[in-house]
């Protein structure tokens, strides 16, 4: 890829920190008030941190970097169908089953073996809902296993 290339890239990135920034503050309110770390705190974060690495991306591009091809390029199309398809079945099935799918199944394509490759997807699936859910008392989505 040219150094246009990554500004071109850089310019799509920041298009989308923005719009996920901007999705991130149509939360409601929590009940009680607004609070300082609440449901839109963390993909606030994610947002700021993917402008500040476009906007970088777009003034100090890397003038001799090569787009990967054959089976790495299917890779990472692969990476994306599986980070696209968790932020659609995260709500019906629950963050920790998703997750587990989502982390089990990339960690297995980065080669690990299948068995501890999904067993690290629920471990970290897990983990992050009791911060998330017990630590920072913000909600994910529990899916079937929720009893709603």
């Amino acid at each position: 890829m040219t150094a246009r290339g990554d500004r071109i890239l850089g310019l799509f990135l920041l298009v989308l920190a923005v719009a996920y920034g901007w999705a991130a503050q149509q939360w409601p309110e929590p009940f009680g008030g607004a609070e300082t770390v609440g449901p839109e705190t963390f993909p606030t974060l994610l947002a700021i941190v993917l402008a500040v690495s476009s906007l970088y991306l777009m003034v100090k591009p890397d003038p001799d970097a090569a787009w990967p091809l054959g089976r790495t390029a299917g890779e990472l199309v692969l990476a994306v169908v599986i980070l696209v398809a968790y932020a659609f079945v995260m709500e019906p099935l629950g963050f920790v089953a998703a997750t587990t799918l989502a982390v089990g199944t990339l960690a297995w394509r980065m080669g690990a073996r299948p068995l501890p490759a999904f067993l690290t997807g629920v471990s970290a699936a897990v983990v992050v809902f009791v911060i998330f859910n017990y630590g920072l008392s913000l909600s994910l989505p529990a899916g079937p296993l929720g009893g709603e």
